[in-house]
């Protein structure tokens, strides 16, 4: 039993224990103000001494069980559920006899026993003092109440059918409260697989079933909530898109089953190389598109490289060996950016790269310098 179901356990007995106060309370509660009120307890108290001593010796008894049992809570840490049950058949005795057998339902006592089962929800133990309830009060009966005090035979019929269906109605309680922990169980199970079945369908949604990466449709939608967290907080977002180089001859040369396995093996170094924070999906065809997010441009430059070389030095063995090189075109969003301005900031980069010799990593910043450049050279 882990530590959380321990403590759970201890204060269930804990509010059994408070239980059983109250009980004593309300009991020691009702013969102050019987007696108080000038009455007398048959065959047992009269207004002499010695019958206040034996009322006070019984009281005081039933106190100590219950200090006991208290004691027994707080220092020792095993079996509390045997001194609360142990406890409960005590008090009833107790309680039995301080009330004594010649007052009419004293007998209602001995059901305690009975009723700790029903709340432990424990059938065996409900057996037991059932059980055994049925036939103490038939030795109580035939040696006690009926020589003693003249119960007649009816009063003991009446009592043990008491008992019995007593005991029937507890068992079945207990059965009822199988049945529903069983349905319950069930009904917990039917749910716990639909919410299986519904993040299952739910993943399958937004992932690309070939690379395990996100699919277009999810990327943008993170993206639009990324893009009015960064304007809203002004917290830095890089946006880099990479694209297999020669990847139509890929397929041409080794067939498309061999393209597949690439753009596999490119979205598990993706996903090997990219940092918690960010984002990455296949964005269409050969392309994928990374968001990296809580970093700055040079932290996102880094992982872009770091990226591209280990892309480059994979060796595909479907390929004869012969490994495959991305190219990445890298921007940094900027205050007043939407999505389709970083696209096309990134895509620029991108070009820049496949048009300056591919595998390399190009920022928008050196794209938008390197067409100024150009620009100027074909003017002069």
């Amino acid at each position: 039993m882990d530590r959380k179901n321990v403590i759970l356990e201890d204060r269930w007995h804990r509010k059994i224990l408070n239980a059983y106060w109250i009980v004593m309370l309300m009991f020691l509660t009702a013969q102050a103000v019987f007696l108080l009120s000038g009455g007398v307890f048959p065959d047992t108290v009269g207004k002499d001494a010695s019958s206040w001593t034996r009322l006070a010796g019984s009281n005081g008894c039933t106190m100590l069980i219950l200090v006991a049992t208290e004691v027994w809570l707080r220092y020792w840490p095993k079996h509390h559920k045997k001194a609360i049950v142990g406890c409960g058949f005590l008090l009833s005795y107790m309680f039995y006899f301080i009330i004594e057998p010649s007052a009419d339902g004293a007998q209602m006592a001995l059901l305690l026993p009975v009723l700790i089962s029903i709340v432990y929800f424990d059938r065996k133990m409900l057996y037991g003092f059932g059980a055994f309830t049925i036939l103490s009060y038939g030795f109580l009966y035939f040696l006690m109440e009926r020589p003693w005090y003249h119960k007649p035979i009816q009063e003991f019929i009446q009592i043990e059918s008491v008992f019995i269906v007593s005991l029937i109605i507890g068992r079945t309680i207990l059965v009822r409260v199988k049945e529903f922990i069983s349905y319950l169980k069930s009904v917990m199970k039917s749910e716990q697989q639909l919410l299986v079945e519904k993040t299952i369908s739910d993943k399958l949604l937004k992932m690309d079933a070939l690379t395990g990466l996100y699919n277009h449709k999810t990327f943008h939608e993170y993206l639009d909530a990324l893009l009015e967290h960064s304007e809203k907080y002004h917290l830095p977002l890089q946006l880099a898109i990479i694209d297999i180089d020669g990847f139509k001859k890929v397929n041409d040369t080794y067939g498309h089953w061999v393209g597949d396995l690439v753009l596999k093996q490119v979205a598990s170094t993706i996903t090997l190389i990219m940092m918690p924070n960010d984002f990455a999906s296949r964005y269409g065809g050969e392309e994928f598109a990374v968001i990296f997010a809580d970093k700055t441009l040079a932290e996102a430059q880094s992982i872009t490289e770091e990226l591209r070389k280990g892309i480059s030095i994979v060796e595909h063995s479907n390929m004869k060996g012969r490994p495959v090189t991305v190219s990445i075109g890298l921007c940094d969003y900027q205050p007043g950016d939407d999505k389709e301005s970083l696209f096309r900031k990134a895509d620029s980069a991108l070009y820049q790269a496949k048009r300056t010799g591919k595998n390399k990593v190009v920022t928008a910043s050196d794209s938008i310098l390197s067409d100024s450049l150009e620009g100027k050279v074909a003017s002069i």
